[in-house]
């Protein structure tokens, strides 16, 4: 099938993907009387009086807000709000079919890091929290921290977070499977963006204590030149031994490789440099920093990429949905960082003994079951 040409086509035949449904009668006189006015404003007074009676009287409890600018679409790039729509449609509906979410899309006409903190503060009232989506970096990390300081709602960057937690979720099951220990593992990321940021900083908290992450312009470290704020942050807590050089000079007698950047970048012989068993999730799509089949030739024990069509998918509808209906269930006013290693733990025990395996280290995305264990997990975290 041509996913592209067909896609084109059921959107237009769909238009939308998304639809608001009533949850009351409105059969009788009796019905608009009781869910509108007069009878609304009880509630409604009920709320002037405990704001925190919204969660119990209102939709707001189980309502979440996608929002996005349209500067970092999937792989596009920066193709605007409107163009956006599709893909937080789309989100919304994973949201819903994964963790039973209600999730609102809106994306915001407007670049400005100030314009855009201060909408999303002023309609978080009506929302149990806010998943920010496809918002380039490094201007997505101020964004989320200054949410985090004006909200009292959990704020949550999926392409940052919610990668990680998954990636996280794989690391373990690939270290069950080759016996390797987290404290004595190396890491190489390659890709220091948002979710390559992300995911080290997870990593660390988990306890892999030695990370490089890699630019294009070669291996982080502390004080080298032309960095932004955000990878000199980074910095200042990885590559402890101060490596430099290109991604293949620090990928040599390495165990993980974790690739958030480009397709092509990696070669057999990168592979074939890392120490015994090296663990490779590329994860760039649609191409893979290194295929699959590339990558075992080179000597890879355990693959994990981005895609559908190979084992080992790294999703992150795997985490999100999950993590939502659990900090929502637990009523969070913020999404921790233990939250977050309790849902990679509970997506790596999804994963039982007897079914790991190097094809088999992360639960399948469309079992429902996943999002469910996840959301308990999260909810027993919550402070």
């Amino acid at each position: 099938m041509n996913y592209s040409n067909e896609s084109l086509k059921k959107h237009y035949g769909w238009q939308g993907k998304i639809e608001i449904v009533s949850r009351v009668p409105l059969n009788t006189r009796e019905d608009l009387s009781l869910a509108y006015t007069p009878g609304v404003a009880s509630p409604c007074l009920e709320i002037q009086k405990d704001v925190s009676k919204s969660y119990l009287l209102t939709r707001r409890s189980n309502l979440i807000a996608i929002v996005t600018d349209g500067t970092a679409v999937l792989g596009l790039g920066d193709i605007g709000p409107e163009a956006a729509m599709p893909v937080m449609e789309g989100k919304a509906v994973l949201f819903k079919q994964f963790g039973g979410v209600d999730a609102v899309p809106l994306c915001i006409r407007s670049k400005d890091i100030n314009e855009i903190v201060n909408t999303v503060r002023l309609l978080a009232g009506s929302f149990g929290g806010i998943n920010l989506e496809d918002i380039s970096a490094p201007r997505c990390f101020e964004i989320e921290r200054r949410l985090k300081e004006c909200c009292d709602i959990p704020i949550f960057h999926d392409d940052q977070h919610g990668t990680a937690i998954v990636v996280l979720a794989a690391v373990m099951n690939a270290l069950r499977l080759t016996k390797k220990k987290p404290a004595s593992v190396s890491v190489v990321i390659n890709g220091a963006g948002s979710a390559g940021i992300a995911t080290a900083r997870l990593l660390l908290d988990y306890g892999i204590q030695d990370i490089v992450l890699c630019d294009r312009s070669g291996a982080l470290y502390k004080g080298r030149a032309g960095m932004d704020s955000e990878k000199q942050s980074i910095a200042e807590i990885t590559n402890r031994t101060q490596k430099k050089g290109s991604l293949a000079e620090v990928m040599a007698n390495t165990d993980i490789f974790i690739g958030l950047s480009v397709g092509g970048c990696v070669t057999r012989d990168m592979v074939k440099s890392m120490n015994v068993k090296p663990i490779v999730f590329p994860l760039a799509n649609p191409t893979p920093e290194i295929m699959p089949d590339e990558a075992r030739l080179g000597g890879a024990a355990v693959i994990g990429t981005g895609r559908s069509d190979f084992p080992n998918q790294i999703n992150n509808a795997l985490a999100f949905p999950g993590v939502f209906r659990g900090a929502l269930d637990a009523r969070a006013g913020k999404i921790t960082e233990p939250m977050k290693i309790a849902a990679a733990q509970a997506l790596a025990s999804y994963v039982k003994d007897g079914q790991l395996s190097a094809d088999y280290i992360i639960p399948d995305t469309l079992d429902k079951a996943v999002s469910e264990a996840v959301a308990k997990a999260v909810a027993k975290a919550a402070p």
